[in-house]
């Protein structure tokens, strides 16, 4: 099933071998929607590796919606799945494929969903009920609307294990005003602040906004260096990281630091806030607990928002926050400073929650993301070849990709954002003195692979001369 023969003395793992094959088998139509694969005995036993392998492989593709279990019956090709077709040729004029899903949105643009997969019929009937029977007509309750903090209490219990009451969540307009608020709550101008390096621009601008002193953390493979940050700050009152998906890098928090961020945190009295920006989109396994489900000291402030989920214009963000802060963060939005949402909006999504559209959609996003991400880190193996390395993570909306030696990624970014591309460049989002070079580049709007390979070869085009200086 797998000619030519896989290859032992390759660097690439057998397992990434087998997957790279059969995604190329499902792109070339030879497997097509429904195909049964052989079982795990018969498939190792043809090629000549341990079952375990091939267990892997296929429970890798099975996370990237390629496949499907169906129990007894064995492993199928998912339904859904199409052939790619003939790549586009990199030297043709970009097609109406290579052309942004929405206006506004840029190409391979960071941080939006996709939101031609967003159910717009369904969202609609939901605003146009709760404008019917007049709801958010009057001003809305400063710490949400108790109906969708009630909602979002059960739903993070469910699928995060985060356990709260519903006084506990309030709803804020965006990320920036949730972090806004935590800082107005909680500290004092000068006070220390753990930022993961590299780390989320706008959670450094807004904490120095409020006169806040910056601890650069830096950040490894597993996660931020805890140590680091003790031996720098011990005495920073907070500490934001993103433990599920790392902004930027995707690397998922170590349980080791996870526990050691913790035990910091209760010894010093310090808070840790857990921006869990698109923890629900893990595509190998089930989505990592959250930080928060670990800790007894009750010193987290979990951070979750729709605007990846759903769709940036909604604006609505939520926090978790501890039980001894509830009323302490109860008159900061009494207060009004960092704004509220809109009631109606607040309805409608509460509606799309306990209706069960929310968690479908989700379900549907995390298997549409994984093909997406494919479609993406396919297209520029076939186009870019060995020059340049896909940081291929458990989980997130958006691929690292490493920059060829002697190529500035900054001057690669400005290139892109003049052909209409959305990308970032990662030293953007280094510390001081890092020396950090890489793509920032969102996959959830590639509608298929032809669209993905016709953006990368339009992205090549653009890049074309570029040099460090």
């Amino acid at each position: 099933m797998l000619e030519p023969a896989l290859e032992s003395s390759r660097p690439t793992p057998i397992q990434t071998q087998i997957c790279d094959r059969l995604r190329t088998l499902v792109a070339n139509g030879q497997l097509k929607a429904g195909d049964r694969l052989p079982s795990l005995r018969a498939f190792s036993g043809e090629l000549g590796v341990a079952r375990g392998t091939v267990e892997a492989a296929y429970a890798r593709l099975i996370g990237e919606g390629y496949l499907e279990a169906r129990g007894a019956r064995g492993t199928f090709v998912a339904q859904g799945v199409r052939a790619a077709g003939p790549a586009p040729d990199a030297t043709v004029a970009p097609s109406a494929a290579s052309q942004p899903a929405a206006p506004g949105i840029g190409k391979l643009q960071l941080g939006v969903p996709a939101l031609d997969a967003f159910p717009r019929k369904v969202w609609a009937r939901q605003v146009a009920r709760r404008a019917r029977a007049a709801s958010g007509l009057h001003h809305p309750s400063p710490c949400g609307f108790p109906p969708l903090r009630e909602a979002l209490a059960a739903y993070l219990h469910r699928s995060r294990g985060v356990a709260c009451a519903a006084d506990q969540v309030m709803i804020v307009p965006g990320y920036v005003a949730a972090i806004g608020l935590i800082g107005q709550t909680l500290l004092s101008p000068g006070a220390k602040v753990w930022v993961e390096s590299p780390g989320y621009p706008p959670t450094s601008r807004t904490f120095e906004r409020l006169g806040m002193s910056l601890v650069g953390v830096p950040v490894d493979a597993q996660g931020i260096q805890v140590e680091q940050g003790m031996r720098h700050g011990a005495d920073a009152r907070l500490a934001v990281v993103t433990p599920s998906h790392q902004s930027p890098l995707g690397v998922p928090m170590s349980m080791s630091r996870r526990t050691a961020l913790l035990a910091c945190a209760g010894s010093a009295g310090a808070w840790i806030v857990e921006d869990d920006y698109d923890g629900e989109f893990r595509y190998t396994g089930h989505p990592l607990p959250a930080l928060k489900s670990l800790d007894r000291a009750d010193r987290v402030i979990y951070a979750g928002t729709f605007s990846k989920v759903l769709f940036p214009g909604l604006r609505i963000a939520y926090l978790v926050v501890p039980r001894r802060l509830v009323a302490s963060f109860e008159r900061v939005c009494e207060a009004g400073i960092w704004g509220h949402c809109p009631e109606l909006l607040q309805a409608a999504t509460h509606d799309f929650i306990i209706e069960g559209h929310f968690a479908r959609h989700v379900k549907k996003m995390r298997t549409l993301y994984a093909v997406r991400r494919s479609h993406l880190a396919d297209a520029l193996r076939r186009q870019c070849g060995t020059g340049i390395r896909i940081h291929l993570t458990e989980g997130g909306m958006h691929l690292l990709v490493g920059t060829p030696p002697g190529v500035a990624d900054v001057e690669l970014v400005r290139r892109a954002r003049a052909a209409g591309f959305g990308i970032r460049a990662l030293s953007e989002w280094a510390g001081p003195g890092q020396a950090l070079e890489g793509l920032l580049m969102g996959f959830t709007n590639l509608r298929s692979a032809e669209e993905a390979n016709a953006q990368v070869a339009e992205l090549l085009r653009a890049f074309s001369g570029a040099r460090a200086a």
